[in-house]
């Protein structure tokens, strides 16, 4: 069932969009069928079930981490993801980034935004996004011109993140049936990711919205990822 699940959603999926399989909650013995079937990437919520699972899968399996990060928990995860697509705070992103530090990495991250209705939804606001985006070009733009000319008045006024990569924008749609709310949903996400992407924010090329009921319309409005889980796996036990 499962690699029959991969087979017909990656035939409909357009090519250079990435197919991140949601394992969360499901036994390793069902990822490893999904990975036998030609899946390499896998999203996980939960660190201590990201720990647990990772020595269990061969090494070359990319997994991201899609659930509320606690800085007390980076190193459960941080040492084995490739993508940290749910940073939801300015304090989570500056953690991220001294964990990095002190342990000679660079850490792809996606910054979360709060779309649906929900008051109690993670992520930051669209104004919060382009302020980290604007605080990032302005920094890079300066340290380009110091680089260039040597101009000893060229001072940064933004610390950098040196040890994180923003790579894009990653968002859930309200939890509606009303499918044209879920559409005004993924408008929102694509219209601010567009927004930071004419910036000129380095790397910044990846927008990662659709689930199991909605990844098409996903699609439809720029989605570079799409995070399946019950479209593949099957409802949780």
């Amino acid at each position: 069932m499962i690699a029959g699940n991969l087979h017909s959603i990656l035939e409909k999926l357009p090519s250079g969009v990435q197919l991140v399989a949601v394992s969360k909650f499901h036994p390793v013995e069902q990822i490893r069928e999904a990975y036998a079937a030609g899946q390499r990437v896998f999203a996980e919520s939960r660190p201590q079930e990201l720990a647990a699972k990772v020595p269990q899968m061969p090494a070359d399996v990319q997994w991201h981490f899609i659930g509320h990060l606690q800085t007390n928990k980076l190193k459960l995860v941080l040492p084995y993801v490739s993508l940290v697509q749910s940073v939801d705070s300015i304090h989570l992103l500056e953690a991220i980034n001294n964990w990095a530090l002190t342990n000679g990495r660079v850490v792809d991250v996606l910054l979360e935004l709060h779309l649906g209705a929900e008051e109690t939804k993670q992520g930051f606001t669209e104004d919060e996004i382009l302020d980290i985006a604007t605080a990032e070009k302005n920094y890079f733009s300066q340290d380009f011109a110091k680089n260039q000319f040597s101009s000893a008045n060229a001072t940064p006024t933004h610390v950098p993140l040196k040890g994180v990569r923003i790579r894009g924008l990653m968002g859930m749609a309200t939890n509606t049936e009303d499918m044209s709310v879920v559409e005004r949903d993924f408008e929102r996400i694509e219209a601010l990711f567009r927004k930071v992407q004419a910036m000129g924010l380095p790397d910044f090329t990846e927008l990662s919205i659709g689930m199991s009921g909605d990844w098409p319309l996903a699609v439809r409005h720029g989605a570079t990822m799409v995070r399946i889980g019950t479209g593949i796996f099957g409802p949780r036990v």
